[in-house]
């Protein structure tokens, strides 16, 4: 029987999933597992008895992750999950900022109480005049699961794409439209583009990436959209440059002071993923990744250890090994188990940086003596026995 705590409200679509063999506890402590979403758990303790964190989303800002590998933690995420609504989203975003209907929304509750609305609004309209998607330049910075939905969508709506992302995956290639353009220089986006959505992770190396030099190369007029994080952009250098003509309008889903309420900044509240949908597949993902890690060792979308899997075990044990990657560290734990006289019926290692992952299929039991010997090697941080 495992147990699994939630640290936010998780839909009960995704929970259903668990099996007889899943027990809900209020108390986190005594969860092996925990379900997430927004709750911030860098200042939370982790209980000796916890093996994984399950984020029903795709960002885990909130999620301690290097401290979490050497704990042996390992942390889930749902890439893709939500990416149809975020693709809507961003489609929003365009069309609020294009044609002015934001304004053209408050003039008509300012005006609510004239009898002659109708009549009025056809002569005020003219100032909420806007400009059509179709025949514009669409830059989209980010080609994983939402860049992608978001370049299709937009090759259908008429517009001309183009994509950034030095590292598409095969399977974003496969699924893109093949009128879509792939750049290799982010100024060839800035400088082409009428519109410009970003779609990366929030990380030291992106964090600021839109800064007043992106900002300078862009085109005047560009339509600027992060649904992504609000990190990703440096923004007082867009809130200088609407103020200068040369950005037309910024949507945000991330309101901030710097942002809400600004004149030329489209805000929402963070609704990208806020569809009952999107919510039941984040939580779906997440339970399925973390029922297969529980149930068998294996790792896929993890944020923090690489994907490795050997299926079901059929034989007598399984162990995993959490540890360093480092030169002669699976000799070293081969030839312990060897020596032990237990015969490794099959084995698997994935490295991912400084961290690696290391699954043995034991032909006889892992006795808690041979676990303990495993655990006092160099560099091992923890020895999980699967089965």
């Amino acid at each position: 029987m495992f147990k699994y705590a939630c640290l936010n409200n998780i839909s009960e679509r995704g929970l259903l999933k668990f099996t007889p063999d899943y027990e809900r506890c209020d108390d986190p402590a005594q969860a092996q597992g925990l379900l997430v979403r927004s709750a911030s758990m860098h200042d939370m303790a982790f209980s000796p008895d916890l093996l994984a964190i399950a984020r029903a989303g795709a960002g885990v800002n909130n999620i301690p992750l290097e401290r979490c590998a050497k704990q042996g933690i390992v942390v889930f995420n749902t890439p893709g999950a939500n990416a149809n609504g975020v693709k809507e989203m961003v489609l929003a975003g365009m069309l609020l900022a294009s044609r002015d209907i934001v304004e053209g929304v408050d003039w008509v509750r300012a005006n609510w109480n004239n009898k002659d609305i109708a009549k009025t609004a056809e002569k005020e309209k003219k100032k909420y005049a806007g400009t059509e998607l179709a025949g514009k330049r669409l830059g989209i910075i980010g080609l994983g699961a939402i860049g992608v939905r978001v370049a299709n969508m937009a090759v259908e709506l008429g517009m001309e794409v183009f994509g950034y992302d030095p590292y598409v995956s095969v399977d974003a290639a496969w699924h893109l439209n093949r009128k879509i353009t792939h750049v290799f220089d982010l100024d060839e986006i800035y400088s082409r583009c009428d519109f410009i959505t970003i779609h990366v992770p929030a990380t030291p190396a992106t964090k600021g990436m839109i800064d007043k030099e992106a900002v300078k190369k862009m085109k005047k007029g560009v339509i600027l959209i992060n649904m992504a994080r609000d990190a990703l952009v440096d923004e007082e250098a867009v809130i200088k440059a609407i103020d200068a003509g040369k950005i037309r309008r910024y949507v945000s889903d991330f309101p901030n002071p710097t942002v809400a309420g600004r004149r030329g900044c489209i805000t929402t509240p963070h609704l990208g993923a806020s569809t009952e949908e999107s919510e039941d597949n984040c939580a779906e993902m997440a339970v399925d990744e973390l029922m297969d890690y529980l149930e068998n060792g294996n790792i896929k979308n993890s944020v923090n250890y690489p994907a490795c899997s050997m299926g079901v075990c059929r034989s007598a044990s399984r162990i995993a090994i959490f540890h360093e990657n480092k030169v002669n560290m699976i000799n070293r734990l081969t030839t312990l188990i060897g020596g032990s006289e237990v015969n490794i019926a099959e084995m698997t290692s994935k490295s991912r940086g400084e961290v690696e992952y290391t699954m043995l299929d034991l032909d006889a039991p892992a006795t808690n003596e041979l676990v303990e010997e495993i655990s006092r090697i160099e560099g091992v941080w923890r020895v999980r026995v699967v089965k």
